[in-house]
């Protein structure tokens, strides 16, 4: 009897389809099931015990699936990329381990972030008004930094009030949580963020998506839909943060005015990137501050602090501040924080050739992927461009290659995105020069190649 023959063994394309597939069906069997109780129980007559994944974090499904996606990377080979540590301020470049690494991973996009003039801001106001204000802004914690914030944030709007929140993520939860309900409607595009989600589902209303970016599909479903609520909110994106594109905002105002509904514009990545002096979507589209409802930004990204804001017509503000729980059960903005976005926000303004620097090398990289044939999806190259794999594992690889080469840029992986849209997510800055954005592109070009 022949022994039978070996083959050629696995290409590391089918071992890594391979291990995939091991670990989809690991997650998958990770999902709690419904009849835990039932397997749980004793001898007839017994009352069943509870199950042991009722009561232990460890085995806690979502702890489950993170276990097996850990064992996953350490049968592939991939070091875990993520909570880095920077050991100093992360702009066009940055220290992780005592090496020095292009940075292409944070959004401090005008490099206000670590600015002297951003620094003695934060620190006279520590000075003056301590590390906290110790109590939420409506009881005890008002201090003169947090209007003078605000002002200048409605100024850049061109509307009557703004009011600022701790977190970005929690002022879309608690605005969208609190002025809508059971008998309205939350309409969003398809690639929202999560905040946006969180903040529909906590109000009770119905949610839907529509197509991302498809003005068109919208109008149909509010051509069916809008006699059946009291409120409409259409959410947009000012500039999404995973594909680096933008809505064609003047066709959703219309779209909005005409069939009586709020418009929110979520402008996280776009205020400071869009438009000739940083001031986002609306200048970029040359539109009045009241075509939009509802206002939404961040402090964490163009403008060096931390927290988000809601600018509009007074009537909102008000609302919000008396009364949205996100704002009235919080502690009020820390002061170093409220004073170094408002120095961020005079540079701005002061500087906005920061701007126009930031939007060159954005569609520096774009240009250059493109002619390296490197997919960027629909990116408009003004601050963010991915280069999307196909692949969760390919993309994990991807970064690892990178890193090991100087340029620190983090994979976007399964189910942050499909996982034929896995990818890396490129964020440029005005400090970036034009060699590192040429570098780069080459050394994404020849690892994406080697791969």
């Amino acid at each position: 009897m022949t022994a039978p023959r070996k083959g050629p063994g696995l290409t590391a394309q089918l071992k890594d389809q391979l291990i995939r597939q091991v670990m989809e069906r690991r997650l998958r069997r990770a999902e709690p099931v419904a009849d835990a109780w039932r397997e749980s129980a004793g001898r007839a007559g017994e009352p069943a015990a509870v199950p042991e994944s009722h009561w232990r974090f460890n085995l806690h499904p979502g702890f489950r699936r993170l276990a097996i996606l850990r064992e996953g990377g350490d049968m592939l080979g991939i070091a875990n990329p993520y909570f880095r540590a920077h050991e100093g301020v992360a702009g066009a470049l940055t220290r992780i381990d005592g090496r020095d690494y292009v940075n292409f991973s944070s959004y401090n996009y005008l490099g206000l972030c670590g600015d002297p003039r951003v620094n003695e801001a934060a620190k006279a106001a520590i000075d003056r008004f301590g590390t906290s204000v110790s109590a939420s802004r409506l009881a005890a914690g008002e201090r003169p930094l947090h209007g003078e914030l605000e002002r200048a944030l409605a100024a850049a709007y061109g509307v009557e009030d703004c009011v600022v929140f701790v977190s970005g993520h929690a002022t879309n939860v608690s605005t969208i949580g609190y002025l809508f309900g059971p008998k309205d409607l939350v309409l969003h595009d398809a690639f929202a963020h999560n905040s946006v989600l969180q903040g529909a589902e906590l109000s009770g209303a119905q949610r839907r998506a529509f197509p991302h970016n498809d003005w068109g599909a919208l109008d149909e479903i509010l051509e069916r839909e809008r006699r059946n609520f009291e409120r409409v909110l259409i959410v947009l994106e000012g500039l999404y943060s995973m594909d680096g594109d933008f809505p064609d905002l003047p066709r959703f105002v219309e779209l909005k005015r005409r069939h009586r509904a709020f418009l929110m514009v979520d402008e996280a990545h776009s205020f400071g990137t869009m438009g000739r002096g940083g001031l986002g979507i609306r200048e970029h589209f040359g539109l009045e501050g009241g075509d939009v409802d509802v206002w939404m930004g961040t402090l964490s990204k163009s403008l060096a602090g931390c927290g988000g804001f809601i600018a509009g017509e007074r009537a909102l503000i008000d609302n919000l501040k008396f009364a949205a729980p996100g704002f009235v059960y919080s502690v009020g903005m820390a002061p170093p924080l409220a004073a170094a976005s408002l120095a961020a926000l005079e540079c701005m303004r002061a500087e906005p050739e920061r701007v126009r620097t930031l939007q060159a090398r954005a569609a520096q990289f774009l240009r250059l992927a493109r002619e390296a044939r490197i997919d960027v999806g629909s990116s408009s190259g003004v601050a963010i461009v991915p280069a999307i794999i196909g692949s969760s594992i390919g993309a994990a690889r991807l970064s690892q290659a990178l890193f090991r080469r100087g340029l620190n840029v983090q994979p976007i992986l399964y189910p942050a995105v499909p996982e034929n849209g896995a990818r890396l997510r490129f964020f440029l800055s005005s400090l970036h020069t034009e060699e590192q954005v040429r570098n780069a592109v080459a050394v994404l070009a020849e690892e994406i190649e080697a791969l």
